[in-house]
């Protein structure tokens, strides 16, 4: 029989939608399907590194522009004709990409307009309830039917958490009116578990996320770092400019890593600084890794997960505005860290048959 061929695409906002696309991705190349990845920006330069024998194709979105200091909510609501826009756009465009690259089934990451009645659709989301700050509470409901409305085309919903209380997401996946065509598969990390290494490494600070909050963290942390003689590797999420650059005696930065290097370097490391977006809490679960996180400013689902993580007293979380490093490794010794977890692919290699016998 002749390969199926699937087409999965990730949103480009920050680097977290494609390194989860990775697992999914390893497990359809496992049965035996044809894989075109659909990206662009940095998650198609990391792509690319981490699969560079796959079909790649450019698919642009929207883009949309991230405030430094002004109101994240009126910032991303006078952008709304762009989004919209940008989806259509990118529904127009997956008619044409299905048509000329023989495809037989997609699966979005957050790719609102990558669906198709030609062809079974999938879309991956975590974010089934986009949580508003206190002072724009009040249009929670309003958002919440907007979000149901983005996703009702989409034939099947994966949601890469856990089902019932032990579970990663919280509220961002497990509040009221879940739709009917979710399949909870499971948490998704690309990285490994490598135990025994010895710890080369006092501080890996992972950076991710839009700009310009991406290079204003980045900025923080070096001008912290380079003081001290702590250890330190900062792995910059800019996979398009994988450039490594020595600061100091103890201050490496390089663009970014690959899936094994990446465990490798947190298998060596006493402590990581990074974002809590929520595909880095999956890999830091699977990992078992001790972190402080810092959110992203005014990402409410970044600050929802700091909070749950600290008050669960498992990482130490701290906001960008006024962070010191020094306080933060202090502080961070009386957090647990993360247990590490096997997680189970039972569901996903189940749903990733289904989708390849639909697709027949």
């Amino acid at each position: 029989m002749k390969p199926k061929r699937i087409l999965i695409a990730p949103m480009d906002w920050g680097l977290g939608h494609a390194t989860r696309c990775i697992p999914v991705i390893n497990e359809l190349l496992h049965q035996g399907a044809e894989v075109v990845i659909a990206a662009d920006h940095r998650p198609a330069a990391l792509l690319r590194r981490e699969f560079p024998q796959l079909e790649h194709v450019r698919y642009p979105g929207a883009v949309i522009d991230y405030p430094a200091n002004a109101n994240m909510a009126w910032t991303m609501f006078r952008q709304l004709p762009v989004f919209f826009k940008g989806i259509a756009d990118e529904h127009a465009l997956l008619d044409t990409l299905i048509t000329d690259h023989r495809i037989d089934g997609v699966i979005s990451d957050n790719r609102w307009g990558a669906y198709s009645s030609r062809v079974p659709s999938v879309l991956i989301i975590h974010q089934i309830r986009i949580l508003l700050s206190r002072y724009i509470r009040w249009a929670q409901g309003i958002v919440d039917a907007a979000n149901r409305k983005l996703i009702r085309p989409f034939p099947e919903v994966w949601i890469p958490d856990l089902p019932g209380a032990d579970n990663l997401s919280g509220e961002l996946s497990h509040g009221p009116r879940l739709p009917k065509n979710a399949h909870f598969i499971g948490p998704l990390s690309r990285l490994v578990r490598r135990d025994g290494m010895p710890k080369s490494l006092d501080i890996l600070a992972i950076i991710s996320g839009p700009e310009p909050q991406r290079t204003l963290f980045e900025t923080m942390l070096v001008e912290q770092l380079k003081p001290t003689t702590h250890k330190a590797l900062i792995v910059r999420g800019t996979p398009e400019r994988n450039v490594k650059m020595t600061l100091t005696d103890t201050l490496t930065l390089v663009g970014a890593l690959t899936a094994d290097e990446l465990s490798e370097a947190i298998a060596s490391t006493a402590l990581i600084i990074t974002r809590p977006g929520y595909s880095t809490v999956m890999d830091l679960c699977a990992l078992g890794a001790r972190a402080v996180v810092v959110p992203t400013p005014q990402q409410t689902e970044q600050e929802y997960l700091a909070s749950r993580l600290m008050a669960s007293g498992i990482c130490y979380a701290e906001p960008q505005s006024g962070f010191r490093l020094e306080r933060a490794l202090e502080r961070s010794a009386q957090y647990t860290g993360f247990r590490s977890t096997t997680f189970d692919a039972a569901v996903l290699r189940q749903r990733i048959s289904h989708l390849l016998t639909a697709a027949a």
